[in-house]
């Protein structure tokens, strides 16, 4: 069962087993950020902890991301994500975002930041008084997937880099999967884990992970599910 989490007077997060969800609310409305992997109830979970109206955004369509999209006529989501998001055979409206868009919830600016690499549409949101950093599942001390249709290593490190040069703008992050929250110092390491397998000089191990089988980096702060090399 999902567990609500007041993180502060307008912030929540609803923990839905592996993966974590997001309520931001300004004083006009309020955005739910994801809708969990076994949630099909997160819109009445989050409208029981909210009376403002509730908008949707995904900050990429994986599965364990979208349980409660049904609920939702619309959703605001990276164009570039579309491909993902209909492989899973969801219908509903996409509300385009892009880099640098600003979605102002009523005096709370969240600022889009396009993070491509773990899927093509994977973007970041930067609550900008807040000075916090919503990254999805591109940042995390879990293992990040990058195995599959639609991930990119390479892809993924530059938008890691990109992230870096935010970070003047953000004191903490908020990731979707892993400890809650993280230091915005785990994206450099992050970047030098994914350059380490990328050149070869990572130890990897192989493992079978939902019938697929995969090379597993592990780190010290983090892990990569990749494809074999090959």
């Amino acid at each position: 069962m999902a567990e609500v989490i007041r993180i502060n007077e307008n912030t929540w997060r609803i923990e839905d087993g592996m993966v974590r969800f997001f309520v931001l609310e300004g004083s006009d409305r309020a955005l739910m950020i994801d809708s969990g992997m076994n949630t099909p109830d997160a819109r009445s979970i989050a409208e029981g902890i909210t009376d403002k109206p509730l908008e949707l955004l995904n900050t990429h369509a994986d599965r364990d991301h979208i349980s409660g999209n049904a609920a939702f006529e619309s959703c605001y989501m990276s164009p570039a994500e579309e491909g993902n998001f209909s492989v899973k055979g969801e219908a509903m409206a996409i509300r385009p975002i892009k880099d640098g868009d600003v979605i102002d919830l009523g005096n709370r600016p969240l600022r889009i930041i396009d993070i491509p690499g773990h899927t093509p549409g994977s973007v970041a949101i930067l609550d900008v008084n807040a000075r916090v950093l919503i990254s999805g599942d591109s940042v995390q001390n879990g293992t990040i997937f990058m195995f599959g249709p639609f991930r990119d290593l390479k892809t993924y490190i530059s938008s890691m880099e990109k992230l870096r040069t935010y970070e003047e703008s953000f004191d903490v992050i908020y990731p979707s999967h892993g400890s809650f929250p993280v230091e915005k110092e785990l994206t450099r390491k992050l970047i030098e884990g994914a350059k380490e397998i990328l050149a070869g000089s990572a130890q990897g191990k192989e493992e079978d992970l939902f019938g697929n089988r995969v090379m597993h980096y592990s780190f010290p702060y983090a892990g990569f599910f990749c494809e074999l090399p090959g």
